[in-house]
């Protein structure tokens, strides 16, 4: 009859449920996925650390001339970095990349380097300045009084002031890096897979047919222990940076 109850189905395992580590084992020692996971550990590195030190060293420069030189278009440069928060990644992987392919660095480690950088400088700038416009006046003032260069009151004065802000935003910058698929799958193409980096690597041991799932969640809970680390290390600048700026 129409609105029948299908009839119910119930199973009872043979063997109790044991706790094991044998699906870590097949990651980390069996040889068809530890070759495959150890080198997208180490191409991980190679993407993220450098993608995360070079916005840093950028909008580190960027935002000490944006709070304390005067010069003209500040306004409107700290206006275009706003606008640019709200822009989509999504948005501009497509012109980038054409960009990237035109002058010979879209399939390699340069090229993604540079797309991480340039999708994560509106953040950094915007965070460092506004840390960078709170520190006290009078430090510069005196600074200035006594000789001292704009590099040397940047480098001596204001980079050892502002470590909470940097803080904050490499782990940000780490973190996305980090567990990154979209960016590298566009920017860092590779059919060898000589450059696969762990989230790539990952779905690629549910292979075609989307089995050993459990093998899935084991390595994705290996991959975040780097990113674990970092946020425990540096957890106490997060919140310090991350206020700056936002009272007077």
């Amino acid at each position: 009859t129409a609105g029948a109850r299908l009839p119910r189905i119930f199973s009872t395992a043979a063997t109790p449920p044991e706790f094991t580590f044998q699906n870590y084992r097949a990651i980390l020692f069996e040889p068809s996925n530890t070759d495959g996971m150890s080198k997208a550990f180490f191409n991980t590195l190679t993407v993220t650390i450098p993608a995360t030190i070079i916005p840093i060293l950028v909008a580190a420069f960027a935002a000490y001339a944006l709070a304390w030189m005067d010069f003209p278009g500040r306004a409107l440069l700290i206006a275009a970095i706003v606008g640019l928060l709200v822009v989509p990644l999504q948005l501009a992987l497509i012109p980038l990349l054409k960009l990237h392919n035109e002058i010979g660095i879209g399939k390699g480690y340069l090229g993604t380097w540079l797309a991480h950088t340039g999708f994560g400088l509106p953040l950094a700038i915007y965070l460092l300045r506004n840390y960078m416009v709170g520190l006290p006046r009078d430090i510069i003032e005196c600074a200035k009084v006594d000789g001292a260069s704009d590099f040397q009151i940047f480098t001596k004065i204001i980079l050892p002031l502002s470590f909470p802000a940097l803080a904050s935003f490499a782990i940000f910058q780490f973190l996305w890096t980090w567990n990154d698929l979209l960016v590298s799958l566009v920017f860092l193409i590779d059919s060898s897979g000589q450059t696969t980096v762990m989230t790539k690597q990952i779905v690629e041991l549910l292979g075609t047919r989307g089995g050993n799932w459990e093998i899935l969640a084991t390595a994705a809970f290996i991959s975040i222990a780097v990113p674990l680390l970092v946020f425990f290390a540096m957890q106490k600048y997060l919140v310090r940076g991350l206020l700056a700026g936002s009272v007077k």
